[in-house]
């Protein structure tokens, strides 16, 4: 049994919506840990050299997926589609990894609770989807949560400049899920994955050889398990998206505050203050809400 038939096998017994949100609740696990790696990465290099590292090692991982299912098939059928959203991820990677140099990973997971609103509005009116009125409470508790976090720290001493460009690298990554969404209309989650890490990686070489520096073993290590991590994350991401509509997944975003302080605290030391634990426990009860609503439901994409 292949690894995805394997992850997928207890999912069996949900409908379209459920997994959607078990696959995007475990993407944004992945995603939390690799956000922790590339915060240690970028506070000891330049930003555009830890993207070009992290993105390079997801090359040589997909390497065997390639050559066993043949080249043909990661052919694609909306090249400009793909050229488009790997761009638009690449640039919202570049402001996410500037950002973060001078925010806590509590903070940037806060400030990027704004894309999920992005991508709802996004999603209603470029992809006329339905915005059923569950997801629609959702994401307003959830967004009530968010500003619980996230004024408090707009009001203080930290840079205002790195809130700002986190702000703006949210609703550039709602691009990228909307475009991705689109895409997997006609491309399969392997081909979009395998696409998005060339894109990238070709991309940031330009930016990262102006202030190259030679990375140490542990930042190759790193890098490598970043790249393990993206290409998972990214396959997880697109399995959501193929499940169901995108505003049923979104509201599971909204855990990755829970791995957010968990892995701040452990990886750097940072302690989540009052106001990001009382955000976290109200987008929490929202996300297990809609959850068991979505759940019940009976749509079929």
């Amino acid at each position: 049994m292949s690894l995805p038939a394997l992850v997928a096998a207890p999912h069996r017994g949900l409908n379209h919506t459920a997994r959607a949100l078990l696959w995007m609740a475990a993407s944004g696990a992945l995603y939390s840990l690799l956000n922790a790696l590339l915060r240690s990465m970028s506070l000891g290099m330049s930003p555009f050299q830890t993207l070009s590292l992290a993105y390079g090692c997801t090359l040589p991982l997909m390497l065997p997926l390639v050559l066993r299912l043949g080249p043909r098939r990661f052919l694609p059928r909306d090249t400009k589609g793909l050229l488009v959203r790997g761009t638009v991820h690449w640039l919202g990677m570049c402001l996410w990894l500037v950002a973060v140099t001078g925010i806590t990973l509590a903070e940037t997971t806060a400030i990027g609770f704004t894309t999920p609103l992005f991508v709802m509005i996004g999603a209603a009116t470029l992809l006329k989807e339905p915005f059923r009125w569950p997801r629609a409470v959702a994401t307003l508790v959830g967004f009530a949560g968010m500003i619980v976090i996230l004024v408090p720290r707009l009001g203080g001493t930290r840079s205002g400049n790195h809130a700002l460009l986190m702000l703006a690298a949210a609703g550039v990554f709602a691009a990228s899920f909307l475009l991705s969404k689109r895409l997997t209309r006609t491309e399969r989650p392997s081909v979009i994955v395998v696409w998005q890490s060339l894109i990238v990686t070709i991309l940031s070489i330009p930016l990262a050889v102006l202030s190259w520096q030679r990375p140490s073993t542990t930042a190759l290590v790193t890098a490598l398990g970043c790249g393990v991590l993206t290409t998972v994350g990214n396959y997880c991401l697109t399995r959501a998206f193929t499940e169901a509509d995108i505003s049923a997944s979104q509201p599971a975003k909204f855990l990755d505050l829970i791995w957010a302080c968990l892995l701040g605290w452990l990886f750097f030391g940072d302690v989540p203050e009052t106001t990001t634990l009382v955000g976290g426990v109200i987008i929490l009860a929202a996300t297990v809400w809609v959850a068991h609503r979505e759940g019940r439901s009976t749509y079929v994409p």
